[in-house]
């Protein structure tokens, strides 16, 4: 999708190629026209009713025969710059009266000699100058003269780089990406110095235009990925493409898995080890969210301090997070399939505790747990929702007040909060797999409360069976464990030291050679002490 693509896209939308009620001829995919006040008046009409269009007309010369006309957006460009620029060189140029042995036309010495700025376009036709002033360019026409030039003077509003509230780490980088595109590019240019890191840009959004920006490193990358993400990512067609979040729902394989198919990430650092893995990047202006692809099972179990860490220390968190899945997940089925069908298998000191515990609740196991854990689903809504101060403050006190109040009236017992509270702290620890596992938790909760541990059983082997079914970019999603590849085993659940690394993961690298110089990563060597 090239950018006629896009200009007409504009057109179309804009209604430039619909004939205007008035005296103005001129068709809009043609050429532009060399009358400055034909452009000007064709501006006017597209542009009416905005009232951030603005348009200066500059009249020099010795006989005042030089007609220049800016147009631009008020708040999108730098005014300063573009004073700076474009309109105090041209001024102060053709004020000099001796023009005389000038071979040059205007547009060539406006082009080449008067403009400092270094982002300078043509353009020929009212389209693409439609489309850059909507960008954030100014745009100068020249009387007499069927090209335009564009200057790249943009200044959109937008926050600074600071460290995400996401993500959280306790070593390495601390920077975050922002909405604004171009910043996010530099960051990630800043961090590979490799002219094999490519940035493919494309505009979705017939309404919006928003542009999207395809990111990898060639050579590394696997061609097919980078040519279906390509395939994919220009088949969308929407009115308009506001997030990443839009861009995933629409490039996922499997649309109706409750499990994420594509990564995202804020953090500069965490983006840019996925790329040096062979994974593609999507970026779209105007959002944070940066998202990758293809994205793992085994990648919502690890974090970017694992990297930076002792390998047996990371390895021992990864377990500990699976650990933390696992309870999060199943601790509330499991307690009321105990508690309703399988009494047999609680130890006899323990079932007085239960009894002792349970006395005076007048709701059975399955509808205690199902009230406590939409109570904490309710508090955790609010604590997000609300302002950032009073949202904590909030979470906490209701919690405990929750909790307290809920065993004095009667109406859950002590051992069914000290579940709730285990399962929600649990569920805090693996971000990526939050809201599938609340879920999975609710689907669970009703077959133990019909079926005890066989349905427990039955519902595990499922869930797995349709993970090893699902494939994000054409990966099995299980990819180390299955299809079982032993040298990809290294960082899984158990990570080996980072100078052991020595390919990448092979399943992002599959149908092609062992020999491709994208599969090794470094050579097998190491500093030993003496």
């Amino acid at each position: 999708m090239g950018d006629e693509a896009v200009f007409s896209r504009i057109k179309k939308q804009l209604g430039l190629g619909k004939q205007p009620n008035n005296s103005i001829t001129t068709e809009t995919d043609g050429p532009l026209s060399p009358n400055i006040d034909k452009v000007k008046e064709r501006l006017n009409i597209t542009f009416s009713e905005c009232s951030d269009y603005v348009q200066r007309e500059i009249v020099c010369g010795e006989d005042n025969d030089i007609k220049i006309l800016v147009s631009y957006i008020e708040g999108l460009v730098d005014k300063k710059l573009l004073n700076q620029d474009v309109i105090r060189p041209i001024l102060n140029y053709f004020s000099d009266t001796d023009r005389s042995g000038r071979a040059k036309s205007v547009y060539q010495l406006i082009k080449e000699c008067i403009i400092s700025n270094n982002e300078i376009h043509e353009i020929v036709n009212m389209s693409q100058a439609v489309y850059r002033i909507v960008s954030g360019d100014a745009v100068l026409f020249l009387n007499g003269s069927k090209i335009a030039l564009t200057v790249g003077v943009k200044a959109p509003p937008g926050r600074q780089v600071d460290e995400p509230d996401t993500e959280v780490s306790i070593r390495g980088s601390r920077e975050g990406f922002v909405e604004n595109l171009s910043t996010n590019m530099v960051l990630i240019r800043k961090r590979i110095k490799n002219p094999n890191l490519k940035f493919e840009m494309i505009q979705l959004g017939t309404q919006t235009n928003t542009d999207i920006c395809i990111c990898y490193i060639k050579g590394i990358a696997n061609d097919e990925i980078v040519n279906e993400v390509r395939r994919r990512v220009i088949k969308i067609s929407s009115d308009a493409i506001l997030d990443t979040g839009y861009i995933e729902q629409y490039i996922t394989d499997n649309k109706l898995t409750l499990f994420p198919l594509v990564g995202n990430s804020e953090k500069c650092d965490k983006l840019v080890s996925k790329l040096l893995e062979g994974r593609v990047a999507i970026l779209c202006d105007g959002t944070p969210y940066v998202l990758t692809v293809p994205y793992l099972f085994i990648e919502s179990l690890q974090t970017a301090d694992d990297y930076y860490d002792n390998a047996f220390f990371a390895s021992f968190m990864r377990l500990l997070r699976l650990f933390a899945l696992f309870i999060s997940t199943m601790l509330p089925a499991l307690y009321v399939a105990l508690v309703s069908f399988h009494h047999a298998v609680i130890p006899f000191k323990l079932i007085i505790t239960l009894a002792a515990s349970r006395q005076g609740v007048p709701f059975s196991p399955f509808v205690e747990a199902i009230l406590m854990i939409m109570a904490f689903e309710l508090l955790r809504e609010a604590g997000v929702r609300m302002p950032r101060t009073i949202g904590q403050a909030l979470s906490i006190v209701g919690a405990i007040v929750l909790g307290e109040a809920s065993v004095a009236a009667g109406i859950a017992s002590n051992l069914m909060v000290i579940i709730v509270a285990i399962t929600a702290i649990c569920s805090f620890i693996t971000p990526p797999l939050s809201r599938t596992i609340m879920y999975i938790r609710f689907i669970l909760l009703i077959i133990a409360n019909f079926f005890g541990f066989l349905g427990i059983s039955l519902t595990v082997v499922v869930t797995l069976l349709h993970l090893c079914r699902l494939r994000s970019f054409g990966v099995p999603y299980m990819t180390p464990f299955s299809p079982l590849t032993a040298s990809d085993l290294k960082d899984s659940f158990i990570m080996v030291p980072i100078w052991a690394m020595l390919t990448r993961p092979k399943a992002l690298f599959e149908g092609e050679t062992e020999d491709k110089a994208g599969i090794k990563r470094q050579e097998a060597n190491r500093i030993s002490e003496n």
